[in-house]
């Protein structure tokens, strides 16, 4: 079987495609469709074994990624496992290996043995720190080296990567001419900036995009066409910079589809409410309505502790606007690796503001499900308001601490307006 993107362009329906559209609640041929056409993407490496595919973009519902990892100041592949695992459980449609600390390829091989989710990762954290730990720097790498850190991903079944390919020698040319506040937040983007200025050479990522395209068709992985150069400062929103690389993405997206790659963009970042919409839109003209991967947007900067909120806020309305693919926030971002908890809880506000997005965006399922809410609200009914809820075992905790009775809550207790107006009704 040829990958799912060139299967859709024959009219075929993979087992891929069914499964997504059978969870989806659409049909399949649609779905296959919006393969074909690229507004789509289905995440799915053969080579992944025990993994339930999920689709992205164009009629589907808003997704939720997940980020784990080791750093070089924290290396317990036991804690990243467990944050797999309750990512997993709080309901997450991805995760992404962010490892920078340890013993690269086993942890990878690790994660991807325990995810049943589609996995991804970013090839030029690895390629970079194998640079330091052989040469002693980044820019000592070379492409090859590189390009061989992403042949190995694609073997060990990672399911979709991020490249930081638009992050160009005129971009940052850009970058110095016009300035920021926050200069480069994205750490690939860093990387491969490091890399030109010292080297003097253009992204190997760019030079050499058909040699990454090839890649990731042999092993039918999803390209995520990173946003090296996202805002990373609410001043520095929707700049020359931001958009000047979007359109080298726009360029990319093209060529990769062209070729029978998938492709995702991602998109900022630190973006004020009042321009949001607008982000939407030009990544959806610009890229020919390719699957929108957004980080947050974060919609303040004051807000350490509480990002997860601030991310929400953002993602709640970027999917409104069209974005596909919401990246989590947890209330570490900004300040540190995030805990078990952090994961936990940056994967349930994350769902919520995905499905905000889908109930606003019309998704059937998601308004059956509040309705079915309100009814078990209206009939004081606690075990389907759980089995609703996006994060069930909240209520149980909350109940079970505060000892409710079984038909009230703790706010009005007896004075609860829906049993008194239901018992009215009965009279």
């Amino acid at each position: 079987m040829d990958n799912q993107l060139i299967e859709a362009r024959k009219g075929n329906l993979t087992d891929a495609m069914k499964t997504v559209a059978g969870r989806e609640g659409i049909e399949g041929e649609v779905l296959r469709d919006l393969v074909a056409a690229g507004k789509a993407v289905i995440l799915s490496n053969e080579r992944h074994r025990n993994l339930t595919p999920k689709g992205v973009g164009a009629g589907l519902s808003v997704k939720v990624n997940a980020n784990i990892g080791t750093s070089s100041e924290r290396v317990h592949i036991e804690e990243e496992i467990e944050k797999l695992r309750v990512a997993e459980e709080a309901g997450t449609d991805t995760v992404m290996d962010l490892s920078t600390g340890g013993a690269l390829d086993e942890i990878r091989k690790i994660v991807m043995s325990h995810a049943h989710v589609p996995v991804g990762t970013v090839p030029i954290y690895q390629a970079a720190v194998q640079a330091v730990a052989k040469k002693g720097s980044i820019t000592a790498m070379e492409p090859d080296e590189l390009f061989e850190v992403i042949e190995k991903h694609g073997e060990d079944g990672v399911d979709f990567i991020t490249v930081h390919a638009g992050v160009t020698r005129s971009v940052i040319e850009r970058l110095k001419k016009q300035g920021r506040i926050a200069d480069i937040v994205s750490r690939g983007g860093a990387f491969l900036t490091e890399w030109m200025i010292v080297n003097n050479k253009e992204n190997p990522l760019y030079e050499q995009f058909d040699r990454l395209v090839a890649i990731a068709k042999k092993y039918d992985m999803t390209l995520s066409l990173g946003d090296g150069l996202r805002p990373g400062s609410i001043a520095d929103a929707t700049d020359r910079t931001q958009v000047q690389e979007l359109l080298i993405l726009g360029e990319l997206c093209e060529e990769a589809q062209r070729n029978g790659v998938q492709v995702m963009i991602e998109g900022p970042g630190h973006v004020p409410l009042n321009q949001i919409e607008a982000n939407i839109v030009l990544e959806k003209k610009l890229c020919k309505d390719a699957p929108f991967y957004v980080l947050g947007p974060i919609v303040t900067d004051i807000a350490p502790g509480y990002d997860h909120i601030t991310s929400a806020i953002g993602g709640a309305l970027a999917g409104y606007y069209g974005a596909d693919f919401i990246c989590y926030v947890t209330p570490s971002e900004h300040l540190g690796l995030p805990t078990v908890d952090d994961v936990r809880e940056g994967v349930v506000v994350a769902r919520i503001a995905a499905h905000a997005a889908d109930l606003a965006r019309g998704n059937k399922s998601a308004w059956l499900r509040d309705e079915q809410m309100s009814r078990y609200r209206k009939a004081l009914d606690w075990e389907g308001q759980i089995r609703m809820s996006i994060d069930p075992q909240k209520i149980k905790t909350f109940r079970k601490e505060r000892s409710l009775h079984d038909d009230v809550c703790s706010m009005c207790g007896d004075y609860c307006a829906m049993k008194i107006v239901s018992e009215y009704f009965k009279k």
